[in-house]
């Protein structure tokens, strides 16, 4: 880094056709989000570029559904995800939009440089075409099955179930997301030959950024190992930027063509509108000592590594990207996180469930970040982080450090005396903090970086235990005062360490200690808060969260798993055609609860002793215990059973017959209802 005069840090622009969920907020903007805050604190000249991806396929898909303009999804999308970032604390200096008059016109400058220079190749292809809505479809627009992991509704562009990169040719059985049938037919688009950057982009890459994250080189590597064909930069679209060549009616800018753009172009806003605090946009995209590293996720990391890349090196003019952090994804409750079944926590919802705990989020996902595997959130995990962790150890610290320092010293740090063996040795655990969390940060490791901030309160807790102040103030003010100058010491030294984490929470603390300033390089250091220094009013730093409102969120996920089972159910297949009269075979009755009661040593069965009019009671056992767990309720209730089947025994009970029920799309039973009372023994025909 120190051959760097700034860094420009920019993260994935979100599809602005949804609000944005907690997997977004885990695979990208808090891990940006903390970097950049660690650049601030340094003192290092940094810029924190983001925005809304509004020409995306999906834009155009939501817009069909709810029978709106693509222009009604995008402004109240994001405008609602804009919310959700600056509510998060997630510090953009600028977090802008494509559909900007600014990025339109820079997008299409910068496709007519290439298309000046001969850098693009204007090819006919056959594309992909639906006859029934008469246009032709993008990638996202068409659905088939996966040729790697055979996911059956895959993207032409990708496979959200195994992350594969696809393009629509690859895809078994090709249609449209309403079903339809698809033919090709010829169509003219302009190209990037990306086969003609192939070894350049291996000696950048392979030879050049051997220390990127295992996961962005290895696919990458993956990519490279093999043929790069020449990509289409534009698409038959009616929404987007207007390709900027004669004969182009009808086509716009692919969106992974102009999205990537937007970083440029918002700079280019946020500098043109406040030119003395950053200066040219140029000084950013155009000074070799400009750093540019590009926060994404994994499924992004051939759009950002190669594409993007490729880009500006035909454009010529740009520094190229020095490093791409990418994370793998976050599973949620041990699923696939799904914008489409609803199965997500969204951060403009969780602001309402959760106020005030923002931090409290930051905090489980950067503990939990995916950073070299798939990992997966959930309420339980978050609760026991927060009670156990947040709670019961960093805010146990503080505030028993200022409530002790209120209770013996009016709210003012007592003075420094002679330190004991124990104080050194405390001093020694946290003396190296400042480097392993520096170390951590720089190489984006930002899970570990904030494990070692926690091990920071450990420390604190751990010492306010070992020396009990409350118990040597009975004999010992003096060293009470050591013990709590100290402590409030370490309690100023987490307000630092946990700001780039935590941000409201570390402000919070911040006022409770009365620090006016602060910066990195004050963290490791016992004098931050000089002797006789005014306190703030202190306060809880974090609140335990009970089960009630735990139970709550998974309740709610409970509702949505249930509403997409029930959406998405489709009866089984109809059985294999019998002649009547073997129909006729089976003699169904009806009959009256008399005794319901549940299996001995069974959670599924029940017996029931049924009046079938015979004048004998017939007895049935039946696998429907779990579906009706209050078994004597049943009393008095007609059912349906089959009267001629050969009796079995079942658990030691002979069984003599079998009671009709209903399967639900879930799988749960129902007992068949009669419209009205009848006669026990009377024939169902």
């Amino acid at each position: 880094m120190d051959k760097f005069k700034r860094t420009l840090v920019t993260t994935a622009l979100p599809y602005a056709n949804g609000p944005v969920h907690i997997g977004h907020l885990a695979g990208v903007y808090v891990p940006a989000d903390i970097y950049v805050r660690y650049l601030r604190l340094k003192g290092r000249e940094v810029l924190f570029i983001g925005g809304s991806d509004e020409h995306g396929v999906p834009v155009t898909q939501r817009a069909r559904k709810e029978g709106i303009t693509p222009q009604d999804v995008v402004d109240r999308y994001h405008n609602i995800i804009k919310k959700s970032f600056a509510e998060f604390g997630i510090s953009f200096d600028i977090y802008s939009r494509t559909t900007s008059s600014i990025h339109h016109k820079f997008a299409a400058d910068f496709f007519r440089k290439l298309y000046d220079e001969g850098k693009l190749v204007e090819q006919e292809s056959l594309q992909f075409f639906d006859e029934q809505e008469n246009r032709f479809l993008t990638d996202r627009d068409i659905h088939g099955e996966c040729p790697r992991c055979h996911n059956l509704d895959a993207y032409g562009d990708q496979c959200e179930k195994c992350g594969s990169t696809l393009s629509p040719d690859e895809l078994i059985n090709p249609h449209s997301k309403d079903g339809h049938p698809l033919v090709k037919k010829p169509t003219k688009n302009w190209y990037l030959p990306l086969n003609d950057y192939q070894d350049w982009l291996k000696q950048w890459i392979l030879a050049g950024h051997k220390e990127w994250r295992p996961n962005v080189y290895g696919q990458c590597k993956s990519w490279l190992d093999l043929d790069l064909q020449p990509r289409a930069m534009t698409r038959d679209l009616d929404w987007g930027i207007p390709v900027p060549v004669e004969g182009a009616e009808g086509k716009v800018l692919y969106v992974w063509f102009d999205a990537p753009i937007g970083y440029i172009s918002n700079t280019k806003e946020l500098c043109d509108n406040e030119p003395e605090k950053w200066g040219s946009w140029q000084k950013w995209w155009q000074d070799p000592e400009s750093r540019i590293v590009h926060f994404i996720g994994k499924d992004n990391i051939v759009f950002h590594c190669i594409i993007f890349p490729t880009m500006l090196k035909a454009h010529g003019d740009y520094t190229l990207p020095d490093n791409v952090p990418s994370n793998e994804f976050l599973n949620l409750e041990g699923k696939k996180i799904s914008t489409s079944r609803n199965w997500a926590i969204w951060l403009n919802e969780y602001l309402v469930d959760m106020p005030g705990k923002q931090d409290v989020l930051r905090y489980v996902l950067t503990a939990n970040a995916p950073e070299t595997k798939d990992n997966d959130f959930t309420w339980k995990d978050y609760q026991a982080r927060n009670n156990n962790e947040l709670v019961a150890v960093y805010g146990n610290f503080i505030n028993r450090a200022l409530k002790l320092t209120e209770k013996y010293f009016s709210n003012h740090v007592p003075a420094l005396g002679e330190l004991s063996d124990y104080d050194r040795q405390t001093l020694a655990e946290f003396s190296d903090c400042k480097a392993r969390v520096e170390d951590l940060l720089e190489n984006f490791k930002f899970r570990d970086a904030q494990k070692e901030a926690m091990e920071l309160a450990r420390i604190g807790n751990k010492y306010l235990a070992e020396t009990e102040p409350w118990k040597v103030a009975k004999t010992d003010m003096k060293r009470v005062e050591t013990i709590l100058n100290l402590s409030l010491q370490i309690a100023a030294n987490l307000a630092i360490a946990f700001e780039p984490f935590l941000p409201f929470s570390s402000e919070k603390l911040r006022r409770m200690l009365n620090m006016e300033s602060f910066s990195w390089n004050q963290l490791g250091r016992t004098d931050i808060l000089p002797e006789g220094h005014q306190l703030g009013a202190s306060e809880l730093l974090f609140e335990k969260i009970e089960d009630e409102t735990i139970q709550a969120q998974i309740q709610k996920l409970l509702d949505t798993k249930k509403a997409n089972e029930e959406q998405s159910y489709k009866p089984a297949p109809i059985a294999d055609t019998v002649a009547f009269d073997d129909f006729l075979k089976l003699d169904i009755r009806v009959a009256t609860v008399m005794a319901c009661e549940k299996v001995k040593k069974s959670d599924k069965l029940l017996k029931f002793t049924l009046d079938d009019g015979t004048g004998t009671p017939r007895t049935i056992v039946s696998g429907i215990a779990k579906q009706y767990t209050e078994p004597e309720a049943l009393v008095g209730r007609q059912v349906c059973f089959i009267a001629n089947l050969a009796p079995r025994m079942l658990k030691g009970i002979e069984s003599q017959g079998m009671i009709l029920s209903a399967e639900d799309y879930d799988g749960s039973l129902s007992l068949t209802a009669l419209e009205h009372a009848v006669k026990p023994g009377s024939k169902v025909c």
